[in-house]
């Protein structure tokens, strides 16, 4: 069959978006059908689901199959045509005859096949309605005329047709159409429906008559779209019946008919309707002649409309105007529409055209999503439906249309979510991003699990674009990807070859972390002490890289020195000597290094280099470290502490030191702290008559702290001594207020240990009476309990055994085996106190 494409077939109304997507497809009838069309005019058309019967002008009938190629049948024999125009056909539901009329008032029933079923009726009127019985079971033994009456016809067993009239008609049938028991045929002035089986018109729907000619000048278009919805369209009018038994009460009450019709829903079209046919529940495929004309007043294109309805309201799903051979010159009742539900297909029929419609399948729809750039609904319908497109092929060409339009982060999402685990197209997709120079934009979508893991060239390209372009993404790269992606020493050769300085902490950080990628630590460390960037530590940790620090202690210092000193304080991992010998040279350093390793190690061996480093840097931690401390030697700390002048210090040391060296402390307190209190505690603290008679002896002469040296000797030096060092009519400032608190002192020392004594005698006392009643307490003793040396009951009857002797532990003998009291009168099995318990019967 030739194919006529759908542009040239046709194109969108002025109420739809030009890129709407199509509801249907288009393909026009040719081979023998274009021969015929040549010497021929279409008046009329059946279809059916084997083939297609055409009646034309000059009264022949046609047999084609779907393809428009020409059956061989009985309808080629001359005689089986009318001599004027056919005006209506109709084939059987089993496709073995058909019926055709004329206005040469003729009637023929012929089979396609065999005569013996064949027909002719004269009845010298117009005839412009006939159809068959669509039972398939009945043969071809019934068939309805339609005049200025309603005939039925029906073939007994002998062949006899026999006439039965129906129902008288207002004017003459326009057109007919039976299903069932159900008969519908227009009229002059409407429409009506016959019951069969009941023999009875269910009534007159009746139509309005058109503001421009008359009711009879248009087709009445007829169709049941089930055994009781009976779809009607005339001039500019759908209406939708349903045919509903009546209740009995009401049909036996009123000899009203058992069914009634029922219009559930009316309304009009903009254009003259030329047929109809369901394709929905609640949707029509609708033919239509627009009532406007064109600019040279000839007709314009007619329309094959979608219109679902409701109750009185419809509403336009899509429209197509139809380009047909001829259309400029035809009228409304030249076009007619036939169908084949069971395969929504549709015969679109002028007098010079046959075109089909057909449902758009999924390929179709495809192929036009495509064509028209909307990708993501063909990804969705192929992901719903299927179709013999694969899916890929669709993405690659999405892709390509997104990278056209610039849309970049959009492509690289579709990759992501389309091309999934595919190596293959993952490679070839992404050499378009290569030419668009946008291996930065896909590179966060990029496959890098084991499971997909691309071609290093592909990775090593990603690179090297975020390196020339953007510096800050192509380390974030290094860190986020694994490092087996791609050849880390291609990459550090691109690196030096494109290092600028602009960007050189970037770089640095890149260097480092691919240096370590590929196990070079120690450059790995030279990037980071470069960049004075801190994740050198966790460099150091991560691999231990401990072998590596010696030399590169400073700098770590230098750095950070709290992470520095984490790393170099843990002994197990690096020697404290090897840390001061590196540090030697700074003695800051060494001092920051040594106060934190005498906090977590208190007995290293530096402290001693610790004296001088705290007298240099930190002199408030000196005196706590030499007091604390008892590792460094005493004569050096002594040293550099005179030479820096630090007279707590040496008076500690020189204490430390005992003898002269005591008293030199003592007169440095006194004549260069000038602290007297502090000299009375040192005495006191040494507590020696010698350092305290230096005391006496230098305080004297200075009036004004004599007072504060009697408050300090107390309990110590008798006062006596300092008082007697004082020259007479000397004046000592609060000499008065000193001695009376020296005195009070002695007095509430007298008046304590008084107390003491008195408390401690009543205590003596208290416990002999304790003690004494305690022993005189007597002893309770049980006639089960057994000597432990002769093991028989302490107490017998009648026995000179019953004088028994007890102890304070509470063990009891008889005084004949104890053989009386031992001399020291303990307990012979644990050595306690005998309470001399003589106990007689």
């Amino acid at each position: 069959m030739a194919n006529a494409s759908p542009t040239s077939l046709y194109s969108g109304t002025n109420n739809q978006e030009e890129d709407a997507e199509p509801k249907f497809k288009y393909q026009r009838l040719a081979n023998d059908m274009k021969n015929i069309l040549n010497a021929d005019v279409i008046t009329c058309a059946a279809v059916h689901l084997k083939f297609l019967i055409f009646g034309t002008f000059r009264g022949r009938v046609y047999l084609v199959d779907h393809q428009g190629n020409l059956v061989n049948s009985n309808l080629r024999n001359s005689e089986r045509n009318h001599q004027i125009a056919v005006n209506n056909v109709d084939v059987d539901a089993r496709g073995e005859c058909m019926a055709t009329c004329s206005d040469d008032g003729k009637v023929n029933i012929t089979g396609f096949f065999n005569c013996d079923n064949n027909i002719n009726l004269i009845f010298g009127k117009f005839i412009k309605a006939v159809a068959l019985d669509p039972d398939p079971r009945a043969g071809h033994r019934r068939f309805i005329v339609g005049h200025d009456k309603l005939v039925l016809y029906e073939r007994n067993l002998l062949k006899n047709l026999r006439s039965t009239e129906l129902c008288s008609v207002e004017g003459n049938v326009l057109s007919i159409s039976w299903h069932g028991s159900l008969v519908a045929w227009a009229s002059h002035i409407g429409v009506r429906v016959y019951h069969l089986k009941d023999k009875r018109s269910l009534g007159l729907i009746k139509w309005e008559v058109p503001s421009q000619g008359r009711l009879e000048n248009y087709h009445c278009h007829l169709r049941w779209s089930n055994e009781f919805t009976l779809l009607i369209g005339w001039v500019d009018t759908i209406r939708i019946c349903e045919i509903s038994k009546r209740k009995s009460v009401e049909t036996s009450a009123n000899n009203y008919p058992g069914y009634v019709v029922d219009p559930v829903s009316t309304f009009q079209t903009t254009f003259y309707i030329c047929g109809l046919a369901p394709l929905t529940a609640k949707q029509l495929v609708v033919l239509g002649y627009r009532k406007e004309r064109s600019t040279s007043f000839k007709a314009l294109r007619p329309v094959l409309c979608v219109i679902e309805y409701n109750v009185n309201k419809s509403e336009e799903v899509c429209t197509d105007s139809l380009t047909l051979r001829g259309f400029e010159e035809y009228t409304v009742n030249d076009y007619s529409l036939g169908s084949i539900i069971e395969e929504n297909r549709f015969y679109i029929v002028a007098p010079k055209d046959i075109v089909v419609a057909s449902l758009i399948e999924n390929d179709d729809r495809l192929e036009w999503l495509i064509k028209h750039s909307k990708f993501e609904e063909a990804i969705e319908l192929l992901a719903t439906h299927g179709g013999s497109v694969p899916v890929h092929s669709i993405t690659r060409l999405y892709i390509s249309h997104l990278l056209a339009l610039k849309q970049y982060e959009d492509a690289a999402k579709l990759c992501l979510r389309m091309l999934g685990k595919n190596k293959v197209l993952w490679e070839e997709e992404i050499f378009k991003f290569v030419k668009c120079q946008q291996l930065r934009t896909v590179s966060a979508y990029l496959p890098t699990s084991d499971e997909c893991q691309l071609d290093p060239h592909v990775y090593e390209m990603v690179l090297y674009e975020f390196l020339k372009f953007d510096v800050s993404g192509f380390l974030n790269l290094i860190k986020e990807w694994p490092s087996h992606l791609y050849d880390g020493l291609a990459v550090i050769n691109a690196i030096h070859d494109n290092f600028r300085k602009q960007h050189a902490d970037h770089l640095l950080e890149s260097l480092a972390l691919l240096y370590s990628y590929q196990g070079d630590f120690e450059s790995a460390l030279r990037m980071y002490l470069k960049l004075q960037n801190k994740d050198v530590f966790q460099l150091i940790r991560r691999y231990e890289l401990y072998d590596a620090i010696p030399k590169l202690i400073i700098p770590l210092v230098q750095l950070d020195r709290e992470r520095a000193f984490e790393i170099l304080l843990d002994k197990n991992k690096i020697k404290p000597a090897v840390v001061v010998h590196q540090l030697e040279h700074t003695p800051e350093y060494l001092y920051w290094y040594l106060d934190s390793l005498q906090k977590v190690d208190t007995n290293n061996a530096y402290q001693s280099k610790l004296v001088s480093l705290y007298a240099k840097y930190d002199r408030n931690q000196l005196l706590p470290f030499l007091m604390r401390s008892k590792e460094y030697v005493i004569l050096e700390a002594l040293t550099i502490c005179k030479q820096e002048g630090y007279y707590p210090e040496i008076v500690y040391l020189l204490g430390c030191m005992g003898g002269v060296e005591a008293a030199e402390a003592l007169n440095i307190i006194i004549h260069r702290i000038n602290d007297i209190e502090m000299a009375i505690e040192f005495c006191k603290e040494h507590d020696d008559n010698d350092l305290w008679h230096q005391l006496i002896n230098e305080t004297t002469e200075q009036p004004e702290i004599v007072a504060k040296v009697l408050d300090g000797i107390v309990d110590y030096v008798n006062p006596a001594v300092v008082v007697s060092q004082i020259k007479l009519g000397r004046t000592i400032p609060n000499l008065r207020k000193s001695l009376i608190k020296m005195l009070w002192h002695y007095n509430l020392q007298e008046q304590t240990l008084s107390f003491a004594h008195k408390i401690q005698l009543e205590d003596y006392f208290d416990t002999h009476s304790e003690v004494v009643t305690l022993h005189r307490r007597g002893q309770q003793v049980f006639c089960e309990k057994l000597c432990l040396l002769c093991q028989r009951p302490v107490i017998m009857k009648n026995t000179a055994y019953n004088c028994i002797i007890g102890f304070k532990c509470g063990h009891v003998f008889h005084k004949l085996c104890i053989q009386g009291i031992p001399a020291d009168k303990r307990c012979k099995e644990c050595k306690q106190w005998a309470n001399d318990l003589d106990l007689e019967e």
